[in-house]
């Protein structure tokens, strides 16, 4: 073996230096976020998982050091061969190289060059010494401006009692700065900044404003003897299932049919995204008792945006948690930081040589008002009272190319409507070397209360809901791979738009095909099946609906340093027994890197009769920013993206877009109308590296 090692290298260090190891690029995880948000599917927060993926790029797992869990993060290897890497390292002990893993048995080099941004293979220094030579030590600032005029800036003439219309407060510019020192498995040090358009800029300490209208901040130590993690600030915990504890590593049902089922369990992650809710404010830390069994103990509290409104005794009552982050109007300022939660927690953990674990999880939220939402019939089960307690047992267990895991949890409060069971459990499996497969069972009672949670669903939340889904992936050799799943969901209550339980199924087929390293082929084909309200006339029934997704996709490098890429995608989205709404969107990318510039753009003709047959189609961006926007209506929509390193210290990004719609006359709505049929963003960004 060690001969055929060493003859490999230098072949495959050869033909993998276009793949590029340099972190300063986002070009490779672009690309993978393409081909895993092929068509759009719900419940997935894809900010969120964005985050999470251009962390884990920032900073590679060390192939030595990366528990099972962290590396099933990347999507990327099948059970086999992540027990394969296990065996290897036991036997032989630590890679020398990345390089290596050309020794490890079924990994191929197509799967290596697709892993290798992800991982590395490096030492682990002393905290003395690493502290003065963090791998991340960079500031980072960005600027936005949609250039034509939105109705919420404009200028406003009272009406004719005097009253001035409703306005954004704030000016139409996005300021965004970013400070992160730190190195994996060690520390962590970040700052983030954000201001979105119409927001103010507010400087008072005694309504928790300081300057930008978000802050967030978090100080990381890890691995200090039986200290495994102490974190201090803005924190995700992520821990078995999620049905308690999730973070961003979450993508359920996506075009990787196999891998993206299970979550694993991670701990305590800093909070890093721009997604103003769903972390904790306070600390965490995990203390090791034993070689096998860690605890974590959390606390935080936090003021979350929500609706309130006062009975005719003058007592305020919760409606709603706003998720949206925006604060520009009184009316949003008002909702602002409006709700106290406070939350303790802890979870215990035994893990038996990283094949066997078991879990013990609590949360307790409690908030300082009485929270109850709209007296409606969809939501007769919802959450009501000012604490919930979740308690929840999860497990896990390897056996040869079997992952069996499973969580089972139970909430309580206050509330009558309290006491629901939430539970999850399946298996992934590599068959054979080519057949993959993923089996997963659930079922969240419609009066299962769990705030941090994100098991697998349908939905959005874990609650109301049951279900059952197939997943399969067969290489029919190492050029070509195709996969599919199925899955049904039953909902026992009404849900927001659908007034009677219902149920559906959806399924998906998708082939890729890679014939070299220059070129690369899939198509999608994703079918849906619902329930939801319709009204005809004065007449409302809920009726059956067929929603259906194509995508044809070829990329291909034409020379080095110029690869392009073509899409075609289309659908249609249809109640039971009415007109078919269809649309399309033709996508032709081009990416240009030369030295010090990249350069990157898109012209995308789109056409669709209305909202409902809208296409989602993956943006580049600037680094750290995340783009899926909603293509409909009818027109043309193009971007320009370009990065260039002045020197090792500074690289910029200047984005131009623009879309143009030929059926309408204005664009948006509300106090976002433009008052053109076109709308342009511009995007600056500038980040020093010290």
């Amino acid at each position: 073996m060690a001969v055929g090692f060493a003859t490999a290298i230098p072949v495959f260090a050869q033909s993998t230096t276009s793949v590029g190891r340099n972190a300063d690029r986002s070009d490779d995880i672009s690309r993978y976020l393409q081909d895993l948000f092929p068509v759009q599917t719900e419940g997935i927060d894809y900010q969120s998982v964005y985050d999470a993926l251009t962390q884990l790029y920032a900073n590679p797992l060390d192939l030595n050091v990366a528990s099972r869990d962290e590396l099933e993060t990347t999507y990327l290897l099948t059970e086999r061969q992540l027990s394969s890497l296990a065996a290897y390292r036991a036997e032989f002990g630590d890679l020398l190289s990345i390089y290596e893993l050309q020794a490890v048995p079924g990994f191929d080099l197509p799967t290596i060059r697709r892993l290798l941004p992800f991982v590395t293979v490096a030492g682990t220094p002393s905290l003395f010494g690493a502290l003065p030579n963090p791998t991340d030590n960079y500031l980072i600032v960005r600027y936005e401006q949609v250039l034509e005029q939105q109705k919420g800036f404009s200028g406003a003439e009272p009406d004719k009692k005097g009253n001035l219309p409703t306005r954004y407060l704030g000016n139409s510019g996005q300021y965004y700065a970013r400070y992160r020192y730190s190195r994996p498995r060690m520390f962590s040090i970040g700052l983030t900044a954000e201001k979105d358009p119409g927001e103010l800029i507010n400087w008072q300490p005694s309504t928790r404003h300081y300057g930008a209208d978000y802050i967030s901040f978090h100080a990381q130590l890890q691995n200090r003897g039986r200290w495994r993690n102490i974190l201090v600030g803005d924190y995700q915990v992520q821990v078995g299932q999620g049905l308690v504890l999730s973070a961003g590593f979450v993508l359920g049902k996506s075009a990787e049919t196999v891998q993206t089922v299970r979550r694993p369990t991670l701990g305590a992650r800093p909070y890093t995204s721009l997604t103003e809710y769903g972390y904790f404010r306070g600390a965490t830390a995990t203390y090791s008792l034993h070689r096998t069994v860690d605890i974590t103990l959390l606390a935080s509290r936090n003021h979350r945006d929500a609706n309130l409104t006062a009975d005719s005794l003058g007592e305020t009552t919760a409606t709603s948690l706003q998720t949206s982050g925006l604060h520009r109007t009184q009316a949003e300022i008002d909702d602002q930081g409006s709700l106290l939660e406070t939350n303790v927690g802890a979870h215990l953990l035994y893990h038996n040589r990283r094949q066997f674990q078991l879990g013990l999880t609590f949360l307790r939220t409690t908030f300082d008002k009485f929270f109850q939402k709209r007296d409606l019939p969809y939501n007769q089960y919802e959450f009501t009272g000012k604490q919930n307690l979740v308690v929840g047992v999860h497990g896990s267990y390897i056996w040869r190319n079997w992952n069996l895991f499973s969580e089972v949890a139970r909430s309580s409060g206050s509330a009558t409507n309290s006491g629901g069971i939430g539970a999850v459990g399946g298996a992934l499996a590599s068959l054979t070397k080519k057949i993959d497969m993923a089996i997963v069972l659930r079922h969240y009672d419609r009066s299962f209360h769990s705030f941090y949670s994100n098991g697998f669903s349908e939905g959005s939340r874990t609650i109301n809901e049951s279900g059952a889904y197939l997943g399969l992936k067969y290489t029919v050799y190492r050029k070509l791979t195709i996969g599919g799943f199925f899955d049904y969901f039953n909902f026992p209550w009404l849900k927001y738009l659908v007034d009677k339980p219902s149920d559906g199924f959806d399924y998906l087929f998708q082939a890729r095909y890679t014939p070299n390293r220059k070129t690369a082929f899939y198509a999608v084909y994703h079918e849906e099946h619902k329930q939801k309200n319709l009204t005809i006339g004065k007449v409302k029934d809920v009726v059956g609906t067929t929603r259906r997704n194509y995508a044809l996709n070829a990329e291909y490098k034409l020379m080095r340093g110029l690869s392009l890429r073509s899409r075609a995608q289309w659908g249609g989205f249809a109640y039971s027994g009415q007109p078919v709404s269809r649309g399309f969107v033709l996508v032709q990318d081009a990416t240009l890197d030369y030295r010090r510039l990249s350069l990157s753009g898109r012209v995308a003709l789109f056409g669709t009769d209305d909202y409902d047959s809208r296409q989602y189609v993956y943006e580049r961006d600037v680094l750290y920013a995340f783009s899926f926007p909603a293509y409909f209506d009818r027109g043309i929509r193009h971007y320009l993206l370009m990065q260039y390193g002045l020197n090792r210290h500074l690289d910029v990004w200047v984005r131009w877009a623009r879309t143009d719609l030929t059926n309408q006359t204005t664009v948006g709505s509300d106090l976002d109308q433009i008052d053109a049929p076109h709308k342009t963003e511009v995007k600056v960004q500038a980040r020093w590296r010290f």
